[in-house]
């Protein structure tokens, strides 16, 4: 059966700052067991996941995307901790974080709006921009909340990197990497 392919909005991290947690991703893997792990070069912020797209549609959203960002400037963000999204002992998305940015969450909001006016229907909850690193525990024992101490010893300060541009993504589900960007919208800088 041939799968549709999925696109979604997303930051894309630089080469650099990728190179650097493939490193870390590397070290995490060592103590952290979890099921599948992100391909270093897959790593991104999602904006607005569109899931299955017909072409016109999504063209429209990327008309209306580029008109919403044509003023907005690149901006810094900060990877600074490590979360989960799931049950706690459990967790089902392990992420980074980064340090709260209003450039992030006013990129966001105008990519939302865009795909919203472009007549997708979009996720409802409340944004929390995350990089997400791997994804379903499969640890011996409980997950315990203080692995995630782990980051600062990997990266005592938070690591910088500049948000250079908003990239549409197609994804590949039989390829690593799988995310294949297919429109670049570049920021200001």
């Amino acid at each position: 059966m041939n799968q549709q392919p999925h696109f979604f909005f997303a930051v894309r991290i630089p080469e650099e700052t990728k190179r650097i947690m493939k490193n870390h991703l590397e070290k995490l893997q060592e103590t952290l067991p979890f099921s599948r792990w992100v391909h270093p070069m897959d790593l991104h912020i999602t904006l607005a996941f569109l899931g299955a797209a017909e072409p016109e549609k999504l063209k429209l959203a990327e008309t209306y995307v580029k008109e919403a960002l044509h003023s907005e400037e690149s901006f810094t963000l900060k990877i600074n901790k490590l979360g989960f999204f799931g049950k706690e002992d459990s967790p089902r998305v392990f992420w980074a974080d980064t340090e709260n940015s209003e450039e992030l969450i006013n990129s966001r909001k105008k990519v939302f709006q865009a795909c919203l006016k472009a007549g997708f229907v979009l996720e409802t909850r409340p944004f929390r921009p995350h990089i997400t690193l791997a994804r379903k525990w499969k640890g011996t024992g409980e997950f315990q909340t203080d692995l995630l101490n782990v980051w600062h010893g990997l990266q005592p300060e938070p690591l910088p990197f500049q948000a250079k541009d908003v990239v549409v993504y197609q994804t590949h589900l039989n390829q690593t990497p799988k995310y294949e960007a297919v429109t670049i919208f570049p920021l200001k800088s």
